[in-house]
């Protein structure tokens, strides 16, 4: 991991692990708000953010200067239940009054490429993010990204095939893309990600230690 400024935060407490979490990301929304009047983050699907996006529904911040964008996504059904923007949108999206124009889904139900093309054409047109939420596999995958893959990190996004876990396509953001941010929260529990996790300690070369951003980059960890 190369960037700014690295800081890791183990919890013993699930609560305290999301609670810390989620304000962290309300933080850093009524900053970006504040001083520029938006703020754009990019969420990650998985077990670990869905009871985080429970409780950011709960907190105070001007919804309207949100907007939402996905660092990955399954190739599934639009409706399917597997889908991270359908978890993202049940927990989070669907109670809180973001405007439907500032949420930029994934639309990997048309297929990967196509969905890869027309996500990384609508990102050549944004600005960086102000935050990037990520997990962390078992294996020491982040987003759709997978140890041993190869990818075009010129590019915001790419077709994933032959993924390890099924779905076997997706869409994710690339690397670089990820990158572009302020800010970058890795939110990392299970104690089955211990392994790779020392890995990724020890400079393995893992799809995260790919990734960096601009001021501050941050692991929250729970049971590893």
């Amino acid at each position: 991991m190369t960037t700014n400024k690295i800081k890791h935060v183990s919890y013993d407490d699930l609560d305290t692990f999301e609670a810390n979490a989620c304000n962290f990301i309300i933080d850093t929304a009524n900053k970006s708000i504040k001083q520029k009047g938006a703020f754009k983050i990019v969420l990650c699907g998985g077990n670990t953010p869905k009871r985080i996006y429970e409780k950011l529904k709960e907190q105070k911040t001007d919804w309207s200067k949100w907007n939402i964008y996905l660092g990955d996504e399954r190739c599934l059904p639009a409706d399917h239940k597997d889908r991270n923007s359908m978890m993202i949108k049940n927990s989070f999206c669907n109670n809180v009054p973001i405007p439907s124009n500032q949420i930029f889904l994934i639309e990997s139900e048309i297929g990967n490429i196509a969905a890869a093309n027309k996500y990384n054409l609508m990102l050549d047109k944004e600005e960086n993010f102000d935050l990037v939420l990520l997990g962390f596999g078992e294996d020491g995958h982040t987003a759709s990204l997978f140890p041993g893959h190869e990818w075009d990190d010129s590019k915001n996004a790419i077709a994933v095939f032959d993924a390890p876990k099924l779905p076997a396509n997706r869409v994710s953001m690339t690397a670089s893309r990820l990158s572009k941010t302020n800010k970058i929260l890795y939110l990392v529990s299970g104690s089955n990600k211990g392994n790779a996790f020392q890995r990724w300690n020890d400079k393995n070369d893992l799809p995260v230690s790919k990734i960096t951003a601009k001021d501050e980059l941050v692991i929250y960890s729970f049971d590893i």
